[in-house]
């Protein structure tokens, strides 16, 4: 009976509603996240071109600037181009196996991307508060270390929640409303008892925050102290300059995560979290190469000697 229940669960098919059933909607939707998928994987690859072909950006901060861009191609990878898919063919069809590919994919994704930026916090402790031992404390084996660690605790992680959705059963509703599938909208259409897959998704949650926000905001009030303590307001820029942009990016998706966790639950929790998965899912991977790329001298002098190369090539 069981065997008969899972065959049945994975030829189920789910249909995502999307961002909006009006078709006049539908085509401006399209366009618009076409677009925004095409900045993203532009900006994404050009970074990791810049920092590859530059000997100045071999450094630490830099190699983990290049596996966040990996995982930004991956975030946004994962749901627009079925979204736009969906569009297009106007089936809007999504089926077991390829929504719970996407539940772990999007997972992985996010807790990698949480553990990165936490580790980029690091590294920028360790060369603002300790920039005579930087070159020590991260060292080569270090940076492979803590990049290698955030893929695999963040694959672990997705593994077991998407996992766990093989365990369900479904009712007859099979409308996700979602422009891609996430645990919360699954865990709604299911008629099985959801309490395990709740209590591993939130020990996750308690886990990354523990280990990514915690030594992010310890790292940064060690980095303001410092800068602080700098007499001349050259040197406080120059320092804070270092860190600008990583801690624009880390404010931008911490403030978004905290305001899903945070908020009070309410009538139309199913429209805000959708608006909210577009930031974190389409807009940070489309801006997180602009931050770094419009506020890095080095980046946009790399990236303009790319660029003037290649139109020198095409007029030859």
């Amino acid at each position: 009976m069981e065997i008969n229940n899972q065959t049945a669960i994975y030829k189920t098919n789910f249909r995502l509603l999307g961002l909006s059933s009006t078709p006049g909607h539908q085509i401006f939707i399209f366009w618009i996240f076409a677009l925004m998928y095409a900045s993203a994987l532009t900006g994404n690859f050009l970074l990791i071109l810049a920092i590859g072909v530059c000997s100045k950006l071999h450094t630490p901060m830099y190699f983990l600037l290049v596996n966040l861009s990996v995982v930004n191609i991956c975030t946004i990878s994962v749901s627009v181009p079925k979204m736009l898919h969906n569009i297009l063919n106007k089936k809007r069809i999504i089926s077991f196996s390829g929504c719970t590919i996407q539940v772990f994919l999007s997972l992985w994704a996010l807790g990698t991307e949480i553990l990165l930026l936490s580790c980029m916090a690091f590294d920028r402790y360790a060369a603002i508060c300790q920039p005579l031992h930087y070159m020590v404390i991260m060292k080569k084996e270090v940076c492979i270390g803590l990049a290698t660690g955030a893929w695999i605790v963040g694959m672990a992680s997705s593994a077991i929640n998407a996992g766990l959705l093989l365990r369900l059963s479904f009712c007859d509703s099979k409308d996700i409303n979602h422009f891609f599938c996430e645990l919360h909208p699954l865990w709604k259409l299911s008629c099985s008892d959801i309490s395990l897959n709740e209590t591993m998704a939130f020990a996750a949650d308690v886990t990354f925050t523990l280990s990514g926000c915690i030594p992010t905001l310890t790292s940064y009030l060690f980095i303001l102290r410092t800068i602080m303590k700098i007499q001349s307001v050259k040197g406080k820029k120059k320092a804070f300059s270092t860190c600008s942009s990583h801690l624009l990016v880390v404010s931008f998706y911490f403030s978004t995560l905290m305001y899903i966790y945070g908020k009070p639950s309410s009538p139309n929790d199913e429209e805000e979290y959708k608006n909210i998965a577009i930031i974190y899912s389409v807009v940070t991977p489309v801006l997180n190469p602009l931050i770094y790329s419009l506020r890095n001298k080095d980046v946009k002098e790399t990236l303009t000697k790319l660029l003037w190369r290649k139109k020198t090539f095409q007029q030859k």
